[in-house]
């Protein structure tokens, strides 16, 4: 199929169901996916950061493909997945008894992970955003971004990405998560490792032998590694987002050398001119709980943002978007006393009931079971704790008493991570009524 004459094709379907046309940026993706080539080498040849292709233009521009083929599609599919949808178009038109006229726009896409850039279904979060927004503009700020997992976190830190791009800075998106357990266990490693991929995303090629001294250590080699090959080398400033940090905490020695170290880089911009340019972001789901001096912590430093469940006022507005006449709050307000305002539940259960698949009744009815939508959700957390029965005992001693419970710290943190429970200082509830009907 002719590259040339599908990008026309998919910038008239865009336009007629999304009201604008490819973005160039996401041309080059195109091009480059057709091309066979990988973000970096696309970016690098069209002078852009590997990151903002990687974590900003990527995902929305297959979000948006999504939607207008009705299929999920990633930057491995991408090609065989237009090819067939335009070859069956063309099929389409030739047989018009065959045609069938479908609203993409009309049919959101299931909700899973991160909600893109241009996403309707995005519920901004106007106090915080503005506030990471004129924070994100101070030389060498720190924003904390704490909250358990599925809360829209990454979702945030791609909206901050794209500020900061739009404002000229560089930035690079890392997840921790992405880390091999055997790397993030040993310091030296993992901060190659981090050292290797903030190039790599800057379009740099990695220098580390000619940084990394054995006599110095790891903590000075990656330190100077910043500041002598990647701040010096820029005149803007950089923003480094680090999610899921709390990968790190599992590896108490690790966490014990390498969160100190964000502390020091957050420290030299107030000696170092140099260190100004670097703008951190620190996501994790829960509390630290690797006991650090209080000198040393990041955690006790910067602006710190905590994401809340949505309130009613937003869980309407989100059920407006998709489609929902909630009016006057009841099915709002019966949605809530399931799943509170978690997020990715609340998204879950608009996104089946603005296909009209099953009723407010019906899902509140089967929530909790292996019938229900969050069937796959539910299960997931039960597999988790089986594998770890203190867990498994901790949550129904939470689940069965009346009043708050007082827990281990480490395990308060693993649940807490898996958003199960939610803490009131050093005791912990259920996280919501679909949690304590399950387990």
């Amino acid at each position: 199929m002719n590259f040339d004459h599908l990008l026309k094709t998919i910038d008239l379907q865009l336009i007629e169901h999304q009201d604008r046309p490819l973005h160039p940026t996401e041309v080059l993706i195109l091009r480059g996916n057709w091309q066979f080539k990988t973000y970096n080498q696309i970016a690098l040849e069209a002078d852009y950061s590997p990151g903002y292709f990687t974590t900003v233009v990527a995902p929305e521009l297959y979000q948006r493909l999504s939607q207008l083929i009705g299929q999920r599609m990633t930057k491995k599919n991408c090609r065989s997945l237009l090819e067939s949808y335009f070859t069956s178009q063309q099929t389409a038109l030739a047989t018009p008894t065959l045609s069938l006229e479908i609203d993409q726009d009309a049919l959101p896409c299931y909700p899973s992970g991160s909600v893109p850039l241009d996403s309707p279904f995005y519920l901004q979060r106007p106090l915080v955003e503005e506030q990471v927004e004129r924070e994100i503009r101070k030389p060498g700020a720190l924003i904390r971004i704490k909250a358990p997992k599925e809360m829209g976190k990454t979702s945030l830190m791609l909206r901050i990405l794209d500020y900061a791009n739009q404002h000229q800075y560089h930035t690079v998106g890392l997840n921790l998560e992405q880390a091999d357990q055997s790397i993030l266990s040993d310091l030296n490693q993992f901060l190659r490792w981090l050292c290797a991929n903030i190039s790599r995303q800057l379009g740099r090629k990695p220098m580390l032998d000619e940084y990394w001294d054995e006599d110095m250590g790891s903590k000075i080699s990656s330190t100077l590694y910043l500041q002598d090959y990647i701040l010096e080398s820029i005149d803007t400033p950089f923003v480094l987002a680090l999610d899921e940090v709390n990968q790190v905490f599992e590896h108490a020695q690790v966490a014990k050398d390498f969160l100190p170290l964000l502390r020091s880089w957050y420290e030299e911009a107030k000696k170092m001119p140099i260190w100004q340019k670097l703008r951190l972001i620190v996501i994790h789901s829960t509390e630290i709980y690797v006991p650090l001096q209080l000198n040393q912590s990041p955690f006790n430093v910067g602006l710190p943002i905590q994401l809340e469940d949505f309130n009613l006022a937003e869980v309407q507005q989100l059920a407006q978007r998709y489609g929902l006449k909630w009016q006057d709050g009841v099915q709002a307000r019966q949605l809530m006393s399931m799943v509170g305002g978690h997020p990715a539940l609340v998204s879950l259960a608009l996104y089946h009931l603005s296909r009209q698949e099953i009723t407010i009744s019906q899902l509140l009815e089967t929530a909790p079971t292996a019938m229900g939508i969050y069937s796959h959700h539910l299960q997931r957390h039960w597999a988790t704790l089986e594998k770890q029965p203190e867990l498994a005992q901790a949550i129904n001693l939470v689940f069965k008493a009346t009043e708050p419970v007082v827990l281990d710290p480490i395990i308060a943190y693993k649940l807490s991570s898996m958003g199960v429970i939610k803490q009131l200082g050093d005791k912990a509830v259920a996280g919501c009524e679909l949690y304590r009907r399950y387990f």
